[in-house]
């Protein structure tokens, strides 16, 4: 699985972009907030990636951020979001603001997005609620008050990579978020991500 490219951005389109790494160059469909991230041609960028497989087609997706990679695969988990609608619904809010709408039910927000009505929209933002918390932090900033207690991580930090790891171990987002927060207590904000996900997966067995 290709899971991130560092390369050089070759060439952008409405909703696409090319990198180019060592020579070869990879399409990667993305939201347009990411493709505003990358810059313009002949810059270096990294990219966090997830591959769709089906039976007709193979499509690389790109995200600026681990964190932003995370909302993308919480929301094409709801029935009747495909890759397009979530790239759709991340081209018009920001992980912030897909965290506030989920973990506050405001499903108007979440309408704004192309091609999510009302129904979709508020489907969503029911079956996030409960996961959106873990997810609090993924885009923002130092000095954001964390919601219900929740520890918050930088997208495309160490901590949130770490976090992104977790996850994928089967830890819930919740307790995956709150062990890399006390791996990092632990060792300092300048620990390497193979220590984090060591410590904090000692966390959250615990």
């Amino acid at each position: 699985m290709i899971a991130k490219l560092t390369g050089i951005l070759d060439e952008t389109g409405p909703d696409w972009a090319i990198i180019d790494v060592g020579g070869v160059g990879y399409l990667v469909h993305c939201s347009a907030k990411t493709l505003t991230h990358l810059g313009i041609a002949g810059d270096k960028v990294v990219v966090h990636t997830e591959l769709q497989v089906s039976e007709t087609d193979q499509r690389l997706i790109g995200f600026a951020s681990a964190g932003e990679r995370a909302w993308f695969r919480l929301l094409t988990g709801v029935q009747g979001v495909g890759s397009k609608v979530a790239l759709a619904i991340l081209s018009a809010l920001s992980s912030d603001e897909l965290q506030r709408a989920c973990a506050q039910g405001d499903s108007a927000m979440v309408s704004r997005a192309n091609g999510v009505g009302p129904k979709l929209a508020t489907r969503i933002v029911h079956e996030l609620k409960d996961k959106a918390g873990g997810l609090a932090g993924f885009g923002g900033g130092p000095g954001v008050a964390p919601i219900d207690g929740l520890a918050m991580v930088p997208a495309g930090s160490v901590s949130a990579d770490a976090v992104s790891a977790l996850q994928n171990l089967g830890f819930k987002p919740l307790v995956a978020s709150n062990a890399v927060a006390k791996a990092i207590e632990e060792l300092g904000d300048d620990a390497g991500l193979n220590d984090l996900v060591r410590v904090a997966l000692k966390r959250a067995a615990g």
